[in-house]
């Protein structure tokens, strides 16, 4: 695979295009997404001061003088507002009375307003910046446009590809922390791997919840690794953690504040047939998945390996990624109804036309492959804009109308359409 860029080029954009008219700006991410890369690419072309709170002497006298320490007549970087979020009351009263744009750029590593301590303070002030670990397109310097190509293309959108099933285990395992990609020896990558882990767990999800039991939380995160992309409720933890629903509710909900799993929404439009409302779990970062089952690329292709759960989760993941860029604002979903219908991934835009996508670790499709995918554009008719079966093999094959087998890397292949 190509040497990694580790630039996050697209955040980069967005930050400073937030920072000319906005306020205040948050990235938002994982620990070692690449937050501080990205602040020194937003704050060097400008006069900026920075501060730490993950120092002691700076959080201590942030808590001590929240009004002194927000005091600047410079762009303030502030990383890792979280750890003391009464901060955001005084950034509040500073914007109030000199609004000039670019203020502020803050970092954190928790989503800040699921944090109990967090007041509301910046509403029509903040403009937020998600960052994920890096894109496949941003390792390989690809264009990433799958989103935008497939809503203005639909069915005519085509791709062929030379990623071979191999590639794609080795892409699972590398995921797309700029140190766990930078680091080609597994045992090296393993070993970052399980101490940010438990970094997460002591430090902060310590901040966000009361967690009397660490040791079922690390199991906690095994299990779901073992579950990737699939359903997964509290109740069904109980009995193999041996802690009680609401506790297993709450840290599943730290886990995500923190930026380790994400819960993909079930998508009903009251099409007739009941569809599921539960969230199907993936992980934020594929490697980390495949690191908590001990599984390496060479293991993902043996027979009976979890390939297919963690397929689906790093594609998952992919499209999450571009949704933070794409120019087409569209909420990603699942699909699943009592009939047993299942599409892996539902993308729908603000005008509620629809895009189901399935994922096949498979380099062969057939029809039954496109079976949910029917289901979906037989009830939505016109606003269904294209059904795709997404495998590893490498060409893109028609399966009816508006039907497509397509590879799996035309997520980071496939360019957006230019304007015009």
């Amino acid at each position: 695979m190509p040497t990694p860029q580790l630039i996050p080029r697209r955040a980069a954009a967005q930050v400073n295009a937030a920072l000319a008219d906005t306020r205040v700006v948050l990235i938002n991410g994982a620990r070692q997404a690449g937050k501080s890369t990205l602040v020194r690419l937003a704050a060097s072309d400008r006069p900026a001061e920075r501060r730490d709170l993950d120092r002691a002497q700076d959080r201590a006298a942030a808590i001590a003088d929240p009004v002194g320490f927000v005091d600047s007549a410079e762009l303030l970087v502030i990383d890792e507002i979280q750890r003391a979020p009464e901060l955001l009351l005084a950034i509040k009263a500073a914007v109030d009375e000199d609004p000039r744009p670019g203020r502020y750029l803050l970092t954190g590593s928790s989503r800040l307003f699921g944090m109990v301590a967090a007041p509301d303070a910046l509403p029509g002030r903040m403009e937020t910046v998600e960052l994920w670990p890096f894109s496949q397109g941003e390792l390989d310097a690809e264009p990433d446009g799958f989103i935008d190509a497939v809503f203005t293309l639909g069915p005519d959108l085509r791709h062929e590809s030379d990623v071979t099933r191999a590639d794609y285990a080795a892409r699972i395992v590398r995921g797309g922390l700029p140190e766990a990609t930078a680091r080609t020896d597994p045992r090296r990558r393993q070993r970052f791997l399980d101490a940010y882990v438990q970094a997460l767990i002591d430090r902060d999800v310590r901040q966000l919840s009361d967690i009397q039991h660490k040791g079922e939380l690390r199991k906690l995160v095994r299990l779901l690794a073992a579950r990737s992309a699939t359903v997964i409720a509290a109740n069904s933890l109980e009995s193999a953690l041996g802690l009680s629903r609401p506790t297993i509710a709450r840290y599943l909900q730290a886990l995500e504040e923190i930026f380790l799993i994400k819960r993909i929404p079930g998508w009903s439009r009251n099409l007739g047939t009941r569809a599921t409302a539960a969230s199907k779990l993936i992980f934020v970062d594929s490697g980390i998945a495949a690191n908590e089952i001990a599984t390496d690329a060479r293991a993902l292709l043996r027979p009976g390996a979890p390939f297919g759960p963690l397929l689906e989760s790093f594609v998952l993941s992919e499209l999450s990624r571009q949704l933070t860029w794409s120019e087409q604002p569209v909420d990603l979903s699942h699909y699943r109804d009592q009939s047993r219908y299942e599409v892996d991934a539902v993308l729908e835009n603000r005008a509620g036309q629809v895009v189901g996508i399935e994922v096949k670790a498979a380099t062969t499709v057939g029809p039954d492959d496109f079976r949910g995918l029917r289901r979906l554009a037989d009830r939505l008719g016109n606003d269904f804009v294209a059904g795709i079966v997404l495998h590893t093999g490498t060409a893109t094959l028609p399966f009816g109308d508006k039907l497509r087998a397509m590879p799996v890397s035309t997520l980071w292949q496939a360019p957006a359409p230019t304007a015009g």
